[in-house]
């Protein structure tokens, strides 16, 4: 349904640095490396990151997130691990959310412009 979606940042080189570490465990690499736009993908740049110069106020209750699809359970474990490291809040320790549904298991990161982040996997 969707081609791409375009998130605002207030620092590009920071979100470089984040989005680059945490999508790879993911097997997305930055496609499009620009002074003011990063496109992330695995062949087409699904995820376009932009300098802005008003990103959107972070608002826990907007229901606003991005869900990454992961190839495995330790995907989604690095993808917590490495967004963790790169600068990233948790916002919720990989597990199964039995909850959301039989074998749901993800991990629930906010990036560094409060942007919240969910890396799954079904298998």
């Amino acid at each position: 349904m969707l081609d791409h979606v375009s998130l605002g940042v207030s620092d590009i080189d920071a979100a470089r640095g984040f989005y680059s570490a945490c999508l790879k465990p993911l097997g997305y690499r930055l496609l499009h490396d620009g002074s003011t736009s990063l496109g992330y993908g695995d062949g087409h740049a699904g995820l376009w990151v932009l300098a802005a110069e008003r990103p959107v106020p972070p608002d826990e209750k907007s229901g606003l997130h991005l869900c990454f699809s992961a190839p495995n359970r330790a995907a989604v474990d690095a993808f917590h691990k490495a967004a963790l490291k790169a600068g990233g809040k948790d916002n919720g320790a990989p597990g199964l959310r039995a909850d959301y549904g039989a074998g749901y298991y993800a991990a629930f990161i906010v990036d560094p412009d409060g942007y919240r982040l969910e890396a799954y996997c079904g298998k």
